[in-house]
């Protein structure tokens, strides 16, 4: 992506604030551009816990995490929202117009009147296994994403881990891969079991290999990665590996964010409760990455100051327009945005 990307609202963090953020903002006509560090939509429930059921959604008794998601995107689909899926914010600069430019570690560029950080805890980052000299074969032999199933196309990989990451993985990577192994340092695995069922049969079809152990060192030079060493119940063990791909989680840092020159109360931002503004006019910060007396964690919390931003970013992007509230059940303009009509 070479050009700038232009748009009325930039929403860092696609989980499920920032989704519905595009809802609200979409009822007002503001076209919305999302960038998230994840492959995918969705935030900490699709990356943490797409199977654990949430029970405080309002009228939702019980739902997932990733029906959650596929609900929110369901529903913000009228508004036709851009995604971009793999990169993390490093930068943002105000511009002569008042408009923001956000850059991505991609160098990618983005220009917008309005920005959202919708980060909740701030960005993903990958947790790094206790391995020695691992930080050598980062980037080169070592991979915490797959952004491209062909980079790893006829490359002998090994794959850690025993979430739904892991097991994800293992499934998709295993076709295009010249040797897989999954190494977990348990036979039982915290992934959806169907997942689980999957790999087992790949693994009996001499498809795959599994290995219960821990990775206890790796073998290269120069950051080309020739063997991994496993540590297991029968003592050392050395695979043949060009790619390792560690699957041990997620850990939330503020990131770039924290450069950026907003006030900040223990790595969050703090924010007004009439707009949920931040401290630099035109910098909005909804759900969890933000702070005001009797600020609660919940998603339903995230949701209201969504709603209430949007009536704020209308203002901003288009300070002429009247802003006429309205709602969708008796606003046939609401309802025909929404396909209902």
């Amino acid at each position: 992506m070479s050009e700038t990307v232009r748009t009325d609202v930039l929403i860092i963090g696609a989980g499920p604030v920032g989704l519905f953020a595009v809802f609200e903002l979409g009822l007002l006509d503001l076209k919305c551009h999302l960038i998230d560090i994840l492959d995918r939509p969705g935030g900490q429930c699709a990356e943490l816990y797409p199977e654990k059921p949430i029970y405080d959604i309002p009228a939702w008794p019980v739902i997932s995490g990733q029906e959650l998601v596929d609900r929110l995107m369901e529903q913000i689909r009228p508004f036709g929202a851009e995604f971009t899926f793999n990169r993390m914010v490093s930068g943002l600069e105000r511009l002569d117009d008042g408009s923001f430019r956000v850059t991505t570690d991609e160098g990618e560029h983005f220009e917008a009147k309005v920005v959202v950080v919708a980060a909740g805890g701030g960005s993903f980052q990958p947790k790094r296994p206790p391995i020695p000299g691992i930080e050598a074969f980062e980037g080169t032999g070592v991979h915490y994403s797959v952004r491209r199933m062909e980079d790893f196309r006829g490359e002998d990989l090994v794959i850690v881990g025993g979430g739904d990451s892991a097991l994800d993985w293992t499934l998709n990577l295993a076709p295009v891969a010249r040797s897989l192994t999954l190494v977990h340092r348990r036979s039982e695995f915290r992934a959806a079991p169907d997942s689980v069922k999957k790999m087992f049969a790949l693994r009996d079809a001499g498809k795959i290999d599994f290995a219960v152990g821990q990775v206890g060192a790796l073998r290269g030079e120069k950051g080309r990665l020739e063997a991994t060493v496993l540590k297991t119940a029968d003592g050392e063990r050395q695979i043949a590996s060009t790619r390792l791909l560690p699957f041990f989680g997620l850990t939330m840092k503020l990131g770039p964010i924290a450069d950026w020159g907003l006030d900040l109360h223990e790595n969050l931002i703090p924010v007004d409760t009439e707009k949920f503004e931040t401290s630099e006019p035109g910098i909005f910060a909804i759900g969890d990455i933000n702070h005001y007396p009797g600020k609660l964690k919940l998603i339903l919390s995230g949701f209201h100051e969504a709603a209430l931003m949007a009536q704020a970013a209308k203002r901003i992007v288009h300070p002429d327009e009247k802003v006429v509230f309205q709602y969708t059940t008796s606003s046939t303009k609401l309802q025909k945005k929404l396909g209902v009509a």
